[in-house]
């Protein structure tokens, strides 16, 4: 076996590209720029390894040549599925091939054997869509379901929770079609021909050290295998290589074994003393057969309910430490006798039997909340690295206890829970990567806690693989002729040492190739510490990859739109990481890929909301944009649309909004402003109000009523107050009927947002400092402030903090400033109209959904009494200037096709158009030519 593969220079990676080339011919299916190298120079690790060329073969053919023709120039490769591996399983110096792009067919089902065939690309929740139908599911559940692969679930033999009751990756893989680093082209498993004398001859001469070493309990998931060799164990090379991190073979399909759920789900909650008491009582637990056991403690539901609201937390049984426990049957009445006696067996303080599916799954969000929150929990970032760990169940009692210890005494802190049933144990760890020393201290860490797993008869990795990161430590959990023998293996499957080298076999140390630790000197750190934290906040656990719509999630919708890594916000993350780090992009903020990686961004927001590292990728966008520019001449798009509540106040001031019209609605002419302002000749302009604001129309309508009750200010945003439409009266009439005597206020006072999402930051705090001059004494005066434009009352409950840090009127105007949802939902004897017989359509504005939420307006709708209300997730596809702007007509498109136009058609013609955005209501009309309405409005025509 060659090791030098590791070190081979970068001048002759380069040369093998191009003899890759060559080989391929026109089947090429090769990326060697510099931005989609920056793309897949992390996954969600730790590391940074940068590859020489990415590869996202078209098909299984295509794969088949770029894997053989790469073996035969002598490329080092790595596969990669959604790159969500947690050790840097998917990184490498050579070839990355991408198998989630579009290898993602499920190529058959068959309900009566229970078994599905798949591409290495199949998303995992995807497949359980499929076979749901027949009653079925694939077994193991990881927390990255809704965007891992199939393949990567077998490379890395993952589990999850479910894990106890349906068994891990390998315990459900029947066949795989491989190709090994030797270029044979297999098909292994089960009832296949397929004879390996040399392996059989390596096993049958080592049968004691496997039995023995080997397959000790259920999560011991590192190093190789090899118990799945054994002849009582059918010699199933299938499972063997399920775990091997490709390090033996690519993965080309997969036949996979398919399982019932039972009928009846039942859950118990169980409180102890501490979460060490908890893992103690495990393996009673485990005498009544669960289908999962999960365990955490009082840190991470404080975290839970600190970061998400008191609300997110139900109450929990009696005790700091919990296990929640996961039972299925097929008689409910024996089923609730289990549980029954369950909490009454298994020491707990209290525990409860929950029957209830809704109180079962706020419990279970507990668990989930907490595991993504745990990264960004403590006073430093927490990373992955020692972060799955696992022993024997009966030892998870004193592990617990001593991991304790042992972060104590190295001066770090974490916040553990996991899979207690299986002896599964996560934890995120602050190690000090930015600091000097700091891989280090990493480094003697990872060592102790090696020894420590070892000394429990534990597992390095219990379900993530070893990767790179705990690779180095298996001669700890293994013998020297044991590491020996996966040597041999490897030598076996991979003579020349080019699959994913550095992982298992010959491991790189678990120290080099830390991407934080790689910026501690870089200019753009030094300059700005504070934003390179922020951007490598993102781990690339990559939820922004997950279709999450049609749950109400928003992020990431160019991702959704295009499918490509660079538009989601994990890759976004990892280019501007590569630009703080400066070596492989090197123009810093006016680099050309980082121009690139933003330029669908459509600043919703989504990941500010939905991402669990917190990324807020369009005030990064922002920021970059201010710094690329600054003391630059800009696109005329930002002087045009960036500049657009001038413009407005000027065109209604002056009274020229017929004048102003007249350029923008008349061909040719229009054609010309279009071009002048950088928007795209596709998309239709607004039109101006042809008399004054809208705002002196509401205030002149608030005079002629003389209302009388409660006060209330109305604050008009920009885009309201000068283009068409009766969006304001709307708002005054609803406010009337409901017992107040709004008032308007006429002074300007806009809150800089369009200024923001062009990267205008000294322009956006000048009119954020005006606003405030004029909101803030209403605010002080206890008067709320109803807005109606979602993307600019959610300014002062983010970017406006943000911006004018240190400023303690912003938090006062935020306090005030209310949706008219929310004022609504507070207002006592108030109901809304009845709405029986009607079908609404709500599209969120993606601020409202991410910054404002959107629960009240939920609310509201629902007293209505509307046959149907459609909420929508996702965004319009507008958003801003975004939509409008050269360029992003497409993707505009694409966005909206995703979620609001399948749904306006659906809902039929008769259906209400309820969308307070003013891009969405232009999206709409654009698109569909029809009018939504606000919620002010809707209730106004119904009064």
């Amino acid at each position: 076996m060659s090791a030098s593969v590791q070190s081979i220079p970068v001048n002759e990676l380069s040369d093998r590209v191009d003899a890759l080339r060559r080989e391929l011919g026109s089947d090429d299916c090769l990326d060697t720029s510099t931005l989609t190298r920056a793309l897949y120079s992390t996954d969600a690790s730790v590391y940074r390894v940068v590859p020489t060329v990415v590869a996202t073969p078209a098909d299984t053919d295509q794969l088949r040549h770029v894997v053989q023709a790469a073996l035969a120039v002598g490329l080092p490769i790595t596969g990669r599925g959604a790159g969500t591996s947690c050790a840097g399983n998917a990184v490498g110096t050579g070839i990355v091939v991408d198998m989630r792009r579009h290898l993602n067919k499920i190529l058959s089902i068959d309900p009566d054997a229970r078994t599905a065939t798949v591409q290495p690309g199949v998303v995992q929740d995807v497949l359980q869509q499929a076979v749901r139908p027949f009653g079925l599911r694939f077994g193991p559940d990881p927390s990255t379901s809704s965007r891992c692969t199939i393949g990567g679930m077998i490379g890395n033999n993952a589990c999850g929770p479910r894990a106890l009751g349906y068994g891990r990756s390998a315990d459900n893989t029947i066949s795989l079609d491989v190709i090994t680093g030797a270029g044979q082209e297999l098909r292994v498993g089960p009832g296949e021909s397929n004879d390996f004398p040399q392996l059989n001859e390596l096993v049958e001469s080592n049968l004691g050290m496997i039995r023995t070493e080997c397959g000790r309990f259920t999560r011991q998931v590192s190093g190789y295998s090899m118990e799945h060799l054994l002849p009582e164990n059918g010699r199933d090379v299938a499972r063997f290589l399920s775990g091997t991190e490709g390090t033996l073979a690519i993965m080309t399909q997969a036949t996979v074994r398919l399982v019932a759920d039972a009928p009846h789900k039942i859950m118990v909650a169980l409180g102890y003393p501490t979460m060490v008491d908890a893992g103690a009582a495990t393996p009673k637990i485990l005498e009544f057969k669960p289908t999962a056991v999960e365990g955490m403690d009082s840190r991470l539901a404080d975290l839970v309910a600190t970061r998400l609201g008191p609300s997110a937390v139900p109450p929990l049984p009696r005790g700091e430490g919990w296990a929640f426990v996961e039972m299925v049957g097929d008689d409910p009445a024996e089923l609730a006798d289990k549980a029954q006696r369950l909490t009454r067996e298994s020491d707990c303080l209290e525990g409860w039997v929950i029957d209830d599916p809704a109180q079962a799954q706020r419990l279970w969000g507990i668990r989930s909340d907490a595991a993504g929150l745990a990264g960004v929990a403590l006073k430093n970032p927490a990373y992955a690295g020692w972060e799955d760990s696992a022993v024997p169940p009966a030892q998870l009692g004193s592990y617990l206890a001593d991991f304790e210890k042992l972060l104590e005494e190295h001066n770090l802190h974490g916040l553990p829970y996991g899979h207690f049933g299986d002896g599964c144990l996560h934890c995120r760890i602050d190690f000090p990567f930015d600091q000097p020393g700091g891989t280090d201290r990493y480094h003697d860490f990872m060592i102790a806690a090696g020894k420590l797993v070892a000394s429990h008869g534990g597992s390095m990795s219990g379900e993530h693989g070893d990767g790179r990161a705990r690779s180095e430590l298996l001669p700890l959990m293994y013998s020297g002729d044991m590491i020996k023998l996966f040597g041999q293996v490897k030598n076996l499957f991979d003579p020349k040492n080019l699959l994913n080298p550095g992982v298992i076999v010959d491991p790189r140390p678990t120290d080099v190739d830390v991407r934080v630790a790689e910026t501690i000197n870089a200019p753009l750190r030094l300059s700005d510490p504070l934003f390179t934290r922020h951007v490598h906040q993102c781990t690339g656990v990559g939820k922004c990859l997950a279709n999450s719509t049609k749950a109400g999630g928003v992020m990431c919708p160019s991702y959704q739109a295009t499918g490509n890594e660079r538009d989601s916000t994990r890759g976004r993350s990892h280019v501007l990481q590569e630009m703080i780090n400066g070596r492989l992009i090197t123009g810093g903020w006016r680099a050309p890929e980082v121009a690139e990686a933003l330029d669908f961004c459509l600043a919703c927001k989504g990941c500010r909301r939905e991402c669990p590292t917190g990324i807020d990728m369009a005030a990064y966008k922002s920021r970059v944009l201010y710094e690329k520019f600054k003391h630059h001449l800009r696109p005329m798009s930002h002087y045009a649309m960036g500049h657009l509540p001038t413009w407005g106040r000027l065109v209604t001031k002056l009274h020229v909004g017929a004048l102003g019209n007249l350029f923008t609605q008349t061909p040719g002419l229009r054609h010309v402003v279009r071009a002048m302002a950088g928007v795209d000749q596709r998309r239709p302009m607004p039109k101006f109000r042809k008399g004054a604001s809208a705002r002196k129309d509401a205030a002149r309508e608030i005079a002629r009523r003389e209302p009388q009750g409660k006060p209330v200010a109305i604050w008009a945003d920009s885009f309201s107050d000068a283009f068409e439409g009766n969006q304001l009266l709307g708002l005054v009439a609803t406010l009337i009927s409901a017992g107040y005597a709004p008032r308007m206020i006429e002074q300007d006072a806009c809150c800089g947002l369009t200024w923001i999402t062009t990267g205008q930051l000294d322009g956006a705090k000048a009119h954020l400092r005006k606003a405030l001059d004029v909101l803030y004494p209403i605010a002080k005066a206890g008067t709320p402030i109803v807005g109606m434009e979602p993307s600019c009352m959610a300014v002062w409950r983010s970017d406006a903090g943000e911006l004018l840090e240190g400023d303690e009127r912003v938090a006062e105007v935020a306090h005030a400033t209310h949706t008219l949802a929310e004022l609504l939902g507070k207002t006592e004897g108030w109901n809304p109209p009845d709405l029986s017989g009607h079908t609404i359509v709500a599209q969120p504005h993606c601020h409202q959904s991410s910054v404002l939420g959107w629960a009240a307006d939920q609310k509201l709708l629902e007293r209505t009494g509307a046959k149907v209300v459609v909420t929508l997730g996702g965004c319009c596809g507008l958003a801003g200037n975004f939509g409008v702007e050269k360029g992003h007509y497409e993707v505009s498109i694409k966005v909206a096709e995703h979620d609001l136009l399948p749904a306006i058609d659906a809902a039929g013609p008769d259906a209400i158009l309820l969308a307070d955005g003013f891009s969405c209501r232009k999206q709409i009309n654009d698109l569909r030519q029809r009018q939504a309405l606000t919620l002010g409005e809707l209730i106004a025509a119904h009064l």
